[in-house]
């Protein structure tokens, strides 16, 4: 992870972390619009599912693990920096999190009913498949979380002629992280409680916006130059 700097050019390395960065971000963000988009098409005879996970079952099954495994392949190859910090090493925790994708594609979660199994790496309708699968996607949102929050903060520079913005980049990153565990914890709460008719798959989808956005912003997709680059990055670059 570069930092963040005033006066150093755009060299090609910090250029392919942050394309990097913005194909992770893209496709976290895009995952639920498009499985609930291509649901709404009768050509592709989906209902909208209780959950992302049951979109496995579905004839949407290989978008559903093709996005999942691209946003593995870019995590587990994503070379960040080292620290001898559990929580705040970059390196580490994007293989993790890469790893936790591939599970959570390679091993989905039970189907509605045993007679609607379709083929997959494990071939049987055990319940703690489920389990496993949902398993790999806490370790997933934990990770991710734990990257917005303490990872994506770290090595900031600044310029002190610059003030200092609410819309600051590391406000945005910690929101992003907190919001993602929020999520996480609602999900379960509102399938027990019923909170309201596709509360898993609404809190999924927000989880992954977050995840998203805070990706999106870390590869500066909206640029870093003028009043972007004062309010979101504290710098100065014209």
């Amino acid at each position: 992870m570069e930092n963040s700097t005033l006066t150093t050019p755009l060299t090609p390395d910090i250029e392919t972390f942050r394309r990097i960065r913005k194909s992770i971000g893209i496709l976290g963000v895009s995952l639920p619009v498009v499985l609930v988009l291509f649901s709404l098409v009768p050509f592709f005879n989906t209902p909208i599912q209780p959950s992302i996970s049951h979109y496995y079952h579905t004839n949407l099954r290989d978008l559903f693990t093709g996005v999942l495994s691209a946003v593995g392949l870019f995590l587990f190859r994503y070379k960040g920096h080292y620290n001898k910090v559990f929580w705040k090493n970059d390196s580490l925790l994007t293989n993790i999190a890469g790893v936790m994708a591939f599970g959570v594609a390679l091993f989905p979660t039970a189907p509605s009913q045993c007679a609607d199994k379709v083929h997959t790496l494990i071939s049987f309708c055990y319940s703690w498949l489920s389990w496993l699968h949902y398993g790999f996607a806490f370790v997933f949102f934990l990770v991710l979380s734990l990257i917005s929050i303490c990872v994506f903060t770290i090595g900031q520079k600044t310029e002190a002629s610059v003030k200092a913005s609410p819309y600051n980049e590391n406000n945005i990153y910690k929101i992003c992280g907190y919001l993602m565990l929020l999520f996480f914890v609602l999900t379960p709460v509102c399938d027990i409680f019923n909170c309201f008719d596709y509360s898993t798959i609404t809190f999924e989808a927000l989880m992954l916006f977050a995840f998203g956005i805070s990706w999106l912003i870390k590869g500066r997709i909206l640029g870093d130059k003028g009043k972007i680059g004062r309010h979101l990055y504290n710098e100065v670059n014209e």
